[in-house]
């Protein structure tokens, strides 16, 4: 059923002082000016519907008084002007982002809107699309209005070049929104942390270790040269990320990941300045940079190893959910627990706003407490390794070579009670 033709308003902005409708006539957009003194948009609307109205009897003509034909270009689909839009904009984003935002655009926007005219629309169908997105049930609230997001997106620009005169996807704000659902945040506890590591393969360590010592994501930390890490300050430097308030950041790593760095640069085989850090198992004799996908399909395969040994220990298994962005929040958990800034952290994580690092604060420092047994005993093994300050005898930080008894153990500003970690670590070894 094909759907009925819309007009279109023009409210007075910058240098157009006076109200104006565009309506289609015989296949084209015709502007019809109002006035200025006595008009808003309620009198408008009642005008424009008169006008489609005549129109749609066939008893209006663009030679009325107060019409103005205006020569306008035919006007665009909603396709041709999200594929305008795209490769317009598509050299700001990231590798990444175009490739989300292609996805929303191929698979969802277009099959629905493609065929449509701008000025059809409209907010009634923005409301259409969301439900028969949620009735076809292959996406989550959550992901439809991401879809959502991305339209207004592509619909602002058509706002700014006078082909609508306002966004329909951002008209009522969440009332154009499905009803989100709180996702369920997916953490490796610390004290799974030890057994994870130990479980995981040697080219993984490394790289687990950047990302819960120093909560650094994937992208950002296979994408480390070795000029970016710092092994006598104990930092490491971000240069590129996801956010602004991410890239150019530097980050204190704690003892163990130095630890462990410093036996990955022993082991290399190519450390130049701008050789990567982490690289995957050779091929053809030549080592490559590591992926995130690479590091991905290793990591369901730790978890599913160290899972066998936590239930050894009595300890909780590890979410198969778990990604490497998991680690971020374990990342979190670690500082608070040994005492750090709110603040600070939510800067070494490179976050504009401190919000998530308040989430995971209340909660993580009291964590330790309620612990017992095994629990407690994996935890102060992990809170020992992420303490900022030097270290002798950690070996490769978390890991199985790593686990020494505590009279190895020299750190800096010791936050756990030394009786309660010299009788854990001197009775077992983690992981075993």
């Amino acid at each position: 059923m094909p759907r009925r033709a819309t007009g279109q308003i023009i409210e007075p902005n910058g240098n157009r002082q006076t109200w104006a409708l565009r309506v289609p006539f015989n296949g084209q957009r015709i502007y019809v000016k109002l006035g200025r003194d006595g008009w808003n948009r309620a009198r408008a609307e009642r005008e424009l519907r008169h006008v489609m109205a005549d129109i749609e009897r066939g008893i209006w003509t663009p030679n009325q008084t107060a019409v103005q034909p205006e020569p306008v270009r035919a006007e665009p689909t909603f396709h041709e002007f999200a594929d305008d839009w795209y490769v317009r904009r598509q050299h700001e984003w990231r590798e990444g982002t175009q490739a989300d935002y292609r996805w929303a655009l191929e698979h969802h926007l277009l099959p629905h809107f493609g065929s449509l005219r701008l000025s059809e629309l409209t907010v009634e169908e923005v409301d259409r699309y969301r439900s028969a997105k949620l009735a076809e049930g292959r996406l989550g609230p959550n992901q439809i209005n991401k879809t959502i997001t991305r339209l207004g997106q592509v619909l602002e620009d058509a706002v700014e070049y006078g082909h609508l005169d306002r966004n329909p996807a951002r008209v009522g704000g969440r009332r154009r929104r499905a009803k989100p659902t709180k996702p369920e945040r997916t953490t490796v506890e610390p004290e799974q942390l030890p057994t994870l590591i130990d479980s995981a393969n040697p080219r993984l360590r490394p790289v687990l270790s950047m990302l819960a010592g120093a909560g650094l994501r994937v992208g950002e930390a296979v994408a480390l040269d070795w000029r970016d890490v710092n092994l006598a300050t104990g930092t490491v430097y971000v240069r590129q990320s996801k956010t602004d308030a991410g890239s150019g950041r530097t980050v204190d790593m704690p003892s163990g990941l130095v630890e462990a760095l410093r036996e990955l640069k022993a082991r290399a085989r190519h450390t130049r300045p701008n050789d990567p850090v982490f690289t995957s198992e050779p091929r053809n004799g030549r080592e490559a940079r590591q992926t995130k996908r690479n590091v991905e399909a290793r990591l369901k395969a730790a978890i599913k190893r160290a899972n066998k040994r936590l239930d050894v220990l009595g300890i909780a298994p590890i979410s198969e959910r778990v990604t490497p962005h998991s680690l971020r929040r374990t990342y979190a958990s670690l500082r608070f627990a040994v005492g750090d800034d709110p603040v600070y952290v939510s800067e070494q994580l490179g976050h504009t706003k401190p919000s998530f690092s308040m989430e995971v604060y209340a909660r993580a420092v009291k964590r330790r407490e309620r612990l017992s047994g095994a629990y407690l005993d994996e935890f102060d093994w992990a809170l020992d390794w992420a303490r900022i300050g030097p270290c002798e005898g950690l070996g490769t930080g978390l890991g199985t070579s790593s686990h020494k008894t505590a009279a190895n153990l020299r750190c800096a500003s010791v936050v756990v009670p030394p009786e309660t970690a010299s009788e854990s670590r001197e009775t077992r070894t983690p992981g075993a």
